[in-house]
């Protein structure tokens, strides 16, 4: 299941009127580690531009990020970090230790999603891959090659701070996060056995907000996701004689209908709650009726009730279809699914209020109170084993370009559109920020003037 969204830094971005963060943690000199920062960021930068754009011209779907991991692996390498490849199938983890401390996990995901690019960018991806037994167009359209980029811009920050944190780094590349199954894969691989669990963690995401925007949600910041797969079994008969048939087709389309009554008639009207069927595939001609039809459906909610609710609705709604139409049972099939992701409270007002005293106003602080965004993060699996996290929001447009869309009245290109093309260099610089100073924030050496 490939998790079509519209953004979940879109859906912050709309959120209701943001509450004051909590006062400033004390622990280091956030301007002094900025201007450091800083001045590492704007020394790597053309390096960094052509890492982005190469890897926004080589795209890589889940689980074949074969060139996009040795990319990430040498880059880290050559920062000092010690790199372990191939864990979780395609993922990498870096680690830097640097005398004692909290272990701290910085995540990126490195794959792309099956779709043609169509920015006409001078570095627009043309790369095909087979997806699914298909040869495909794949595009960066989601992000990640941003995201890749500011990691990479974050560690050479903190690797060139020795003197200034205490702790052990864990920069980890994860596969496949468009499936929501990387994460779950390097964990299955040892990722907290083989390597100490890590005590806090961080993200990032980019979306189609003002540029130097940073948000930071406190409680649930993406929804949960399950991928449904249903076929129904018919038989088949020739055009001119349905009698003859068990029509899936007809089974599939009542379905995809009735399935929405557990939205309208049975979830709580409050509650997230999103049943979507991304593909319906059934038939090969105009006069065959054919004796199978497979259907492809993408589930979204908050809540664990709300959850249990959609995935046993869509189960007893595809069954008794079925049975009215006089055919075998379906064949129900749940290939992949994650929670949602909840941002650690006390770390996001602590991120927060740090941030803040870097950024100022760009900085926005959402609520435990405000509902989550709709799309939907495997980040979640590395929360879920205990690391309290804070999961960011950088925005990547800028202004005029928002304003000029909003003129025009057309609809803004969010992440998943062909035509998605953040910024470069103000959306990498900020996402890079952002993560070496949250990491500061966490392994700074007090000061000993103070």
């Amino acid at each position: 299941m490939h998790k079509i969204l519209l953004t979940l830094t879109a859906g912050l971005a709309a959120l209701p009127a943001l509450a004051q963060p909590a006062p400033t943690a004390p622990g280091f000199d956030v301007a002094a580690a900025l201007a450091r920062i800083d001045a590492t960021i704007d020394r790597q930068y053309p390096h960094l531009d052509a890492l982005y754009k190469d890897l926004h011209a080589h795209p890589e779907v889940g689980f074949q990020e074969v060139r996009t991991a040795a990319l990430l692996a040498a880059e880290m390498r050559k920062l000092g970090f010690t790199v372990t490849e191939k864990v979780g199938q395609t993922g990498i983890v870096a680690i830097l230790k640097n005398g004692e401390g909290p272990t701290l996990l910085v995540r990126t995901e490195m794959d792309a999603l099956p779709m043609e690019e169509k920015t006409g960018l001078p570095y627009a991806s043309r790369a095909q891959q087979t997806v699914d037994g298909k040869l495909s167009f794949v595009d960066h359209s989601c992000g990640h090659d941003s995201h890749m980029a500011w990691w990479v811009g974050a560690a050479a920050a903190l690797a060139a701070m020795k003197d200034q944190w205490s702790g052990t780094l864990m920069f980890i590349g994860q596969p496949s996060e468009e499936n929501v199954s990387g994460a779950k894969a390097m964990i299955a691989d040892g990722l907290f056995t083989r390597w100490p669990k890590p005590d806090f963690g961080f993200a990032a995401h980019v979306g189609p907000m003002p540029v130097g925007t940073v948000v930071v949600k406190d409680g649930v910041v993406s929804s949960a996701s399950d991928a449904i797969d249903i076929t129904f079994h018919g038989v088949g008969a020739h055009g001119s004689m349905p009698d003859k048939s068990i029509d899936p087709v007809m089974m599939g389309s009542r379905f995809v209908t009735d399935i929405q009554t557990i939205i309208s008639r049975e979830k709580d009207p409050k509650a997230f709650g999103v049943v979507t069927v991304g593909a319906f595939v059934a038939g090969t001609v105009n006069n065959i009726i054919p004796d199978h039809a497979d259907l492809k459906l993408t589930l979204r909610s908050h809540d664990e009730a709300t959850r249990k609710l959609l995935v046993e609705g869509v189960e007893r709604t595809a069954r008794s279809v079925a049975a009215m139409a006089r055919a075998p049972e379906p064949t129900i099939a749940q290939p992949t699914g994650t929670n949602a992701v909840r941002n650690d409270a006390a770390l996001s007002a602590r991120s927060a209020a740090m941030l803040t005293t870097a950024f100022g106003k760009d900085v926005q602080f959402v609520p435990a109170s405000a509902a989550g965004g709709t799309a939907s993060e495997d980040f979640s699996a590395f929360i879920d084993e205990g690391v309290p996290s804070v999961f960011f929001a950088i925005g990547g447009y800028d202004p005029a370009m928002i304003a000029r869309y909003e003129a025009e009245g057309k609809p803004l290109p969010v992440n998943h559109s062909p035509y998605f093309a953040p910024v470069p260099e103000p959306t990498i610089k900020r996402g890079a920020q952002t993560l070496a100073l949250s990491a500061m924030m966490i392994l700074a050496r007090p000061d000993p003037r103070k």
